[in-house]
């Protein structure tokens, strides 16, 4: 097996992977601010970590893969500043803030399952981490880096910066942070515009909010990732990763953190996938163009012209390089649906294939067969180019398709070339891509099992039973298919 090699964002260059303690991978992943619905965006990081975390299972290490839930603060300055997402949404939808953040991590957790990705091994949440992170922020203040202000901390980023290569990661200078430092509430609390807030005041008003030595607040976003990362790996762990959006400042100011507690940079790899873009624009509430995952699922959206499977977003996905820029549409969607059938009957037929022990009659053909299947570990080694891998199992599934029609004598390629073609499909469609099924039998059996529902259901309303009406109605909702009462006493659903 070729040695891994990934891209750094530290160091900007593609470098061998090794890891910290060997056999040991220690890989901490930005996880989901859960104050509403994920959407198309977080699709990619998910997917993208991952495959990473099944390749470096496949690999032979064993991995603690640490992905954080972010249910308290996560104020970002910009806008109006210390503005708690979680807060504000749980006024609007007249919720508990906790209550509002098991619905959207609950979903969450729904639509990941719908995309195949494996559970993280430790899914710790910021609420649960208080402890830890003012222990952290109390580090750094006796070091000299943060300072106290109306019940505020912030960290001293010019201080830092005097000692620490400050804007490494995101490539960014200090005098730069200065002219590009919104006019922000609260900005006259800071010794400079650049600094960044460990722990927030709360108002009277503010919801969620716990004691600390500073008086009554809440952390700051950034603060709790460096908590739950030294927590579960250490001082110094192998692979962080997140979207290329959080390289500033979330990642520049985990690492300054994390150096100032711990005494040693945090991270050896550090590794961004690219940005998912919708007709060519970034998506964005002012473009009116974020896609929320049940509404692709559903195919309830202006943009969208039918609901896509989770299977054929994944699929979608691994088509582009995770470093590359990714450009939705409904062609793209639709072209990635019709790849992703023709791989998987080919898959599929290749896998019942029976042959017994026998040389190849077609020596060039066999010797390609064997190439273009041993390339997968290849591509995949080389900053895990996804891309790649799926083109070299696109150039096989003529040879496949010929088998099958007999286009190709059933001689043409050796016994064993073809345990190994069907080794590597197995390994890398199913075990590394989470690739699954996505049959029409599948889809049928479902339909009829949902037509069984609404029946009942609408039985049940004939009889006056609204309990169990409503009783079905609620239970298909937390599994993400949605009940609708149409007119004239007839229903439908999505999923």
């Amino acid at each position: 097996m070729s040695q891994l090699k990934v891209y750094n964002s530290l160091t900007r260059q593609k470098e061998v992977f090794e890891s910290i303690t060997p056999g040991h991978v220690g890989m901490y992943v930005c996880g989901p601010t859960v104050s509403g619905e994920s959407h198309l965006g977080h699709a990619r990081p998910y997917i993208t970590f991952d495959v990473l975390y099944r390749y470096l299972t496949h690999m032979g290490y064993k991995v603690r893969y640490v992905r954080n839930i972010t249910d308290a603060g996560h104020f970002e300055e910009e806008g109006r500043e210390a503005e708690d997402k979680i807060s504000k949404k749980a006024v609007l939808e007249k919720l508990e803030p906790m209550e509002l953040v098991q619905k959207y991590t609950n979903l969450f957790h729904w639509a990941m399952e719908q995309f195949n990705t494996i559970p993280p091994t430790i899914e710790p949440t910021a609420t649960g981490h208080i402890v830890e992170q003012i222990g952290m922020i109390e580090q750094i203040i006796e070091a000299g880096y943060a300072y106290v202000k109306n019940g505020s901390v912030y960290f001293d980023v010019k201080k830092y910066a005097a000692s620490h290569d400050y804007g490494k990661l995101s490539g960014r200078v200090i005098d730069d942070l200065l002219e590009t430092t919104r006019e922000l509430e609260g900005q006259d609390e800071k010794k400079d515009r650049a600094d960044f807030a460990l722990w927030k005041n709360a108002a009277p008003e503010h919801i969620m909010r716990w004691k600390s030595p500073w008086g009554v607040g809440f952390p700051g976003w950034h603060i709790e990732c460096s908590a739950m990362a030294t927590k579960y790996l250490g001082a110094q762990f192998d692979i962080h990763g997140g979207g290329m959006d959080l390289l500033f400042p979330h990642h520049e100011s985990e690492i300054a953190q994390s150096t100032i507690c711990n005494h040693t940079a945090p991270v050896r790899y550090w590794i961004h996938n690219n940005m998912i873009t919708i007709n060519g624009k970034k998506m964005g509430k002012s473009y009116n163009n974020v896609i929320k995952l049940t509404e692709l699922f559903s195919g309830d959206h202006p943009i969208l012209e039918k609901a896509y499977h989770p299977m054929t977003v994944r699929f979608f996905i691994l088509q582009t390089q995770y470093r590359s820029t990714l450009d939705f549409s409904n062609e793209a969607l639709q072209g990635a649906e019709k790849g992703l059938k023709r791989l998987w009957e080919a898959y599929e037929w290749l896998m019942k294939l029976q042959v017994n022990k026998q040389e190849a009659a077609d020596n060039e053909l066999d010797a390609k067969v064997k190439q273009l299947a041993t390339a997968f570990d290849e591509f995949m080694s080389d900053d895990l180019n996804t891309a790649k891998t799926l083109a070299n199992m696109f150039e096989l599934v003529p040879v496949i398709n010929g088998l099958k029609d007999k286009h190709i004598a059933a001689g043409a390629l050796s016994s064993d070339t073809i345990a190994f073609l069907q080794l590597q499909m197995k390994t890398f469609v199913e075990d590394i891509f989470g690739l699954k099924n996505v049959s029409a039998e599948d889809n049928g059996k479902f339909k009829s099992v949902m037509q069984i529902l609404i029946e009942l259901r609408k039985e049940a309303k004939a009889r006056k039973d609204f309990a169990t009406s409503d009783k079905i109605r609620n239970q298909l909702a937390e599994i993400g298919v949605q009940l609708k009462d149409e007119k004239g006493g007839e229903m439908s659903y999505s999923v």
